[in-house]
């Protein structure tokens, strides 16, 4: 087949898988797992950035208490207890990540102004959205990081709801503020998208250890 007949094909498939994409499987990823009620719904951290240009909010049903799933949050970050995503994609651009399988007693600590860190320090590319802080903590409940920058890029909460003695609510936000144009397509076209599959694996992940745990 002809180059330029390869090409006219090419050309005319991508136009409705893009439509199919932004229509479809985008709106689907955004809110993945989370009810009307919970994609819809305030969070803690969402007064951060007022009118975000993205807002993607995910959520899982963990079959294990509030306080057990907790311990499991509060050691979150890089050099602590991971994030318990895909650790060997982390990895293969040197974030140095290690998934805890237990919890840490000496990573239980956890407070407003602290810095959770998705890369090492010596990291090759240093930039304010590798070393977010602690914006809102609110024990028990919820987690929110933020870069620390004015104003931040975006907000980070991780929140949790009793459903009630042994079942939680894993609830799982992430939001971004202004961007340009170039950076607004980086993002519909890879952020997202890897965001969406790194983050799902971190909720399946937490779900996992806590079952586990207090069983």
């Amino acid at each position: 087949m002809p180059k330029r007949i390869r090409r006219r094909i090419l050309a005319a498939s991508a136009a409705p898988a893009a439509l199919a994409y932004w229509f479809l499987v985008r709106p689907w990823h955004l809110r993945w797992g989370a009810t009307d009620e919970e994609a819809e719904g305030p969070l803690p951290g969402d007064g951060i950035i007022r009118s975000p240009r993205v807002e993607a909010t995910h959520a899982i049903t963990i079959g294990a208490s509030v306080e057990d799933v907790w311990p499991w949050l509060v050691q979150l970050g890089q050099g602590r207890g991971g994030f318990y995503s895909y650790d060997w994609l982390e990895n293969l651009v040197g974030a140095d990540i290690h998934n805890a399988d237990r919890i840490l007693p000496e990573q239980q600590t956890l407070e407003v102004g602290d810095t959770v860190r998705l890369a090492p320090e010596e990291y090759a590319v240093q930039s304010p959205n590798s070393v977010p802080e602690v914006a809102v903590l609110d024990p028990g409940r919820a987690i929110v990081l933020c870069p620390p920058t004015t104003p931040p890029r975006w907000t980070w909460a991780f929140v949790l709801h009793p459903v009630d003695e042994t079942t939680t609510r894993f609830v799982v936000r992430m939001r971004s503020g202004e961007r340009t144009l170039g950076g607004a397509v980086v993002d519909h076209l890879f952020w997202e998208p890897a965001h969406f599959v790194m983050e799902r694996k971190m909720l399946l992940g937490v779900k996992e250890r806590a079952e586990q745990s207090s069983s």
